[in-house]
């Protein structure tokens, strides 16, 4: 998906095109996700941009690209690009030894599940 979306079109609440747009965004990453991953991938990834204009567009993070929308329409922008590109991932498995570090971490804090009994 490249796009520039429209924050201010005549006739139409500014509040409500917001919306529609994270829900554009949001169905489009759905639909991805639902195709078919191809042989030896384990999720679908997403590169994405974000920009006032396409020339002006910087990488972000999936999980941070409402956060800029929502930034922009605050400093009335009258436009932003998005570019939102899917790719196959493949989980990459942490060391013994992170692992470990990672559990220890989380059972001081109290959020083990097996600790809670």
């Amino acid at each position: 998906m490249k796009k520039t979306f429209q924050l201010h079109v005549e006739g139409k609440h500014p509040e409500r095109l917001l919306e529609a747009i994270k829900h554009e965004i949001r169905k489009y990453l759905k639909r991805e996700r639902r195709r078919d991953l191809p042989e030896g991938a384990d999720f679908w990834d997403f590169d994405c941009k974000f920009g006032l204009t396409e020339a002006t567009a910087d990488v972000v993070h999936l999980a941070n690209l409402i956060t800029c929308i929502d930034n922009a329409a605050k400093e009335q922008a009258q436009q932003f690009y998005v570019e939102i590109l899917a790719k196959h991932g493949v989980r990459a498995k942490r060391p013994a030894g992170e692992a470990l570090e990672y559990q220890e971490r989380h059972a001081l804090d109290g959020l083990d599940d097996h600790n809670n009994d």
